[in-house]
């Protein structure tokens, strides 16, 4: 294993990790029933994409109430 020939500086080492930092998540209301999603994802709450129809979550919520 190397060693180091000569150590960055304090200013140099922070600059570098200032391009590391966490950014917030863009998110975007659904237009068909207003909760807030990632961009360019099929809503998980009503399954609606762009206006049509993609998931259909009554069949899932249907599903769930048979089996108990």
């Amino acid at each position: 294993m190397s060693t180091q020939k000569q150590r960055h500086t304090k200013g140099r080492r922070d600059r570098a990790r200032a391009e590391l930092k966490l950014t917030s998540k863009n998110l975007v209301t659904c237009g068909k029933c207003g909760a807030q999603i990632k961009a360019h994802i099929t809503c998980p709450k009503c399954g609606f994409y762009k206006g049509k129809e993609v998931v259909d979550t009554m069949k899932k919520i249907t599903k769930k109430t048979t089996k108990k």
